[in-house]
């Protein structure tokens, strides 16, 4: 099964490539962490947000593979703990279908993304730089795991 990331930006500050290769070569064969990137929208002096967000969440969309859930992440979603993001996983391995995880640029997520996604998933009430939602993204999803293995890793 497949976990893919599709998010907004190119270019990520180190530390975060690190983090997200980190958590993702920790995941066992059949159960892949992948991220695909988009480009973020080209911002002028007379850019409106709304524009942008849509042109981002068009290619976002556009990213996902045929068949896979869609998870938007956004601030008005869920909040879920660890132990049920564990729970949704098991879920998800079960039905044998990609997982993708949608991440917007610095504007966030455009309306159609939201409703064309399957789950809204909020990471907290705090709003995240979204280079930082990948490294926390992958690490949670990868703690998830290790919950659903009676792994060490996780500990309340």
């Amino acid at each position: 099964m497949q976990l893919l990331v599709v998010a907004v930006g190119k270019r990520m500050p180190a530390w975060v490539q690190q983090a997200w290769t980190e958590y993702a070569r920790r995941f066992p064969r059949g159960l892949s962490l992948d991220l695909k990137e988009v480009p973020l929208a080209r911002r002028g002096a007379n850019a409106v947000v709304d524009t942008l967000r849509e042109a981002e969440c068009g290619a976002l969309l556009n990213a996902v593979p045929a068949g896979f859930r869609r998870i938007a992440l956004d601030q008005r979603g869920t909040q879920w703990t660890t132990p049920e993001l564990a729970v949704a996983l098991e879920n998800w391995m079960r039905e044998e279908r990609g997982v993708c995880f949608l991440v917007g640029g610095p504007d966030g997520l455009a309306e159609d993304c939201r409703a064309r996604a399957d789950n809204l998933w909020s990471l907290g009430r705090l709003t995240l730089p979204h280079p930082m939602v990948r490294a926390i993204l992958a690490e949670q999803l990868y703690r998830a795991w290790t919950i659903t293995q009676n792994h060490p890793y996780h500990r309340e």
